[in-house]
């Protein structure tokens, strides 16, 4: 996609030593590019966010093992190594899919294959975004045909943009498709408390691409509903179990909840390197990440003169239980957008688009 004007990928490989990624935390503040040449740089790049979103942490960790071969003198160290990557993420599935498929590589292969390897994911993961953006375009067209004459309203949740994949987005891939294709879009923005992954990160490539949007409050999604203010609910997920269960940001599942209440679509994109083929109750299974206090208690923003700040907004004396996702039960969601086309999320639907994985 394009930052003022000029096409970026979220991440890649400019050597054989080096990866280089957006580094989000800065945005939308400044646009700053971070190079990578240790395994430990890599895993603390996916740690604290610099890379975030399911499809972009998994291309950075399959670039990670790439680094790894570079630094292990045995298969114990490349195993360690591995080890040490997928630790850093619990909840989104991609990560461990990545490096475990490089392992298998650099097994069957050598150390050589993975370079070529990481280049693969990364490819696969822009291209599945992009085969996303062109089935969601046709539920798009449709329901733009129901309501002409005003632009087609959706309601996102986090940031399943370009910025969390390698390129195009999930959730924002069909709005980037049918956007380009000429067709009237509204997107409601969550701001996606506590790290504010919405304003910060969807709001901000929205405006790239030249995409109308509104940034609204989380808690502002149901009034919106209620109101006929929303026409289709699109968010990402982070990991999704082969019954249709969907692990996505937190507050995603009060999203489906106003939507089923309000007779409103309520879909989930994702490329099939999300789904977890292991598991068949979401709620139960998934392990769901708790990260920092501090991304409750402090704030970051900018002040009147420009120079970037943190301030505390939460008392000293008060505990804070920091939950990163929530599972949307598939009850509760109208269809699956994937890189095959879309389908119910169900057993059943799952197994039609990918009959050899479940």
């Amino acid at each position: 996609m394009r930052v003022s004007g000029k096409p970026y990928r979220t991440v890649w490989m400019p050597d054989a030593a080096t990866v280089r990624i957006i580094d989000q935390r800065r945005l939308p503040w400044a646009f700053e590019l971070i190079e990578l040449h240790t395994v430990a740089e890599v895993a603390a790049a996916i740690r604290d966010m610099a890379v975030r979103g399911a499809g972009c942490i998994g291309a950075t960790a399959a670039y990670g093992m790439a680094l790894a071969v570079r630094e292990a003198r045995s298969a114990a160290d490349l195993q360690a190594l591995a080890a040490q990557l997928i630790a850093t993420r619990p909840t989104a599935v991609n990560l461990a899919w990545a490096v475990n498929l490089q392992l298998e590589a650099i097994r069957d292969g050598g150390p050589e294959i993975a370079r070529p390897t990481a280049e693969r994911v990364a490819d696969e993961d822009a291209a599945a975004c992009a085969a996303i953006g062109q089935h969601g375009l046709h539920l798009l067209q449709d329901l733009a045909a129901r309501h002409p004459g005003r632009p087609l309203n959706i309601l996102t949740h986090c940031n399943a943009g370009w910025l969390a994949f390698v390129d195009h987005g999930s959730a924002t891939g069909p709005i980037y498709a049918a956007h380009a294709a000429g067709i009237p879009i509204h997107v409601w923005v969550d701001e996606t408390r506590p790290r504010n992954q919405g304003v910060r990160l969807t709001g901000w490539e929205l405006a790239q691409e030249g995409v109308p949007h509104t940034v609204i409050a989380d808690n502002a999604g149901g009034h919106l509903m209620q109101h006929g203010l929303v026409d289709l609910v699109i968010t990402g997920a982070d990991r999704v179990t082969r019954v249709g269960d969907a692990a996505n940001k937190i507050g995603t599942y009060l999203k489906a909840l106003a939507a089923r209440d309000n007779g409103v679509p309520f879909y989930i994109a994702l490329p099939s390197s999300t789904f977890d083929w292991s598991l068949s109750d979401g709620i139960r299974e998934i392990p769901i990440e708790q990260r920092n206090a501090e991304e409750l208690t402090h704030a970051e923003g900018i002040d009147e003169s420009g120079r970037e700040s943190t301030l505390r907004i939460i008392p000293a004396g008060s505990p804070v239980a920091n939950y990163g996702f929530d599972v949307t039960p598939a009850r509760l969601i109208t269809g699956l957008i994937t890189e095959r086309g879309i389908c119910p999320a169900s057993e059943d639907g799952i197994r039609k688009l990918y009959p050899e994985a479940v």
